[in-house]
């Protein structure tokens, strides 16, 4: 099951929730405890300074790795279109009869392909990972059974951009899964909550609406983090843009 972060709008209106809870709690505090001297007012700013700091840095770095996984994405993408529409190609290398099997099968695998990164629905997915599978058992069948028959150095390399065909799929799955660690997002949220604690202790007699001023800045960040890490459910989406014009040009050809 998929877990908050996953979701990041929900996740804005959690973590918003969480942190003005804590925020108006930190402020409930001072008034119920206040500070006796000046000193000890310097030591909580000295404290909230460094909570805060690491904060900025902990999120800095979890939109780095975001970031990161999103490009790693996009590449993965327009790889595997490259080694789709050079696989088509190299069909060229196999006899007639079976080079007009591969490029039938790559084109259903080119529609398919282009599926997973549009689809958001569990089961739809689903369908369309078991059909994949089916289509890669398929495409390598065709191959192995005309470089078997008939083997020569050309036809080897239509068993090589095949294989690339099939790993290139396995590289955008991995991709897919590579989100950023739950146990990150947990060590963020407590840095989080404290910082907006201490906020709140802080600054309870400069007024209650500035105690929702640091909630919304960092719930705002935890939205972009997600939004980006988020492959499935976020605003910010790989297209397969390659894929997709591979798609039209084999239908172009097609006609």
């Amino acid at each position: 099951m998929e877990n908050l972060t996953h979701y990041p709008p929900l996740l804005f209106v959690v973590s918003f929730v969480a942190l003005s809870v804590v925020a108006v709690a930190g402020s409930w505090l001072r008034r119920r405890y206040p500070i006796a001297d000046d000193e000890q007012n310097d030591h909580l700013g000295v404290v909230l300074a460094a909570t805060l700091t690491l904060l900025g840095l902990i999120i800095g770095f979890s939109f780095s790795m975001a970031a990161n996984r999103y490009d790693q994405r996009k590449n993965f993408e327009e790889a595997e279109a490259n080694a789709i529409g050079t696989e088509i190609l190299r069909a060229d290398f196999l006899p007639t009869d079976d080079a007009v099997n591969v490029r039938e099968l790559l084109a259903e695998y080119t529609r398919l392909r282009i599926q997973f990164y549009l689809n958001k629905d569990d089961d739809q997915r689903k369908q369309t990972a078991e059909r994949t599978t089916q289509l890669q058992a398929a495409l390598w069948s065709a191959v192995r059974k005309s470089s078997a028959a008939q083997p020569t150095p050309v036809e080897a390399l239509a068993i090589a951009g095949m294989n690339d065909v099939i790993n290139s799929q396995g590289y955008t799955q991995a991709a897919y899964w590579n989100r950023i660690p739950t146990a990150a997002w947990f060590f963020v949220a407590i840095i989080a909550l404290c910082s907006n604690a201490l906020m709140g202790y802080r600054s309870a007699k400069a007024g209650p609406r500035l105690l929702f001023v640091l909630p919304l800045i960092v719930s705002f960040a935890f939205l972009l983090i997600a939004d980006i890490d988020a492959p499935r459910h976020g605003l910010i989406e790989v297209r397969p843009q390659n894929l997709e014009s591979l798609a039209n040009s084999l239908a172009d050809r097609a006609r």
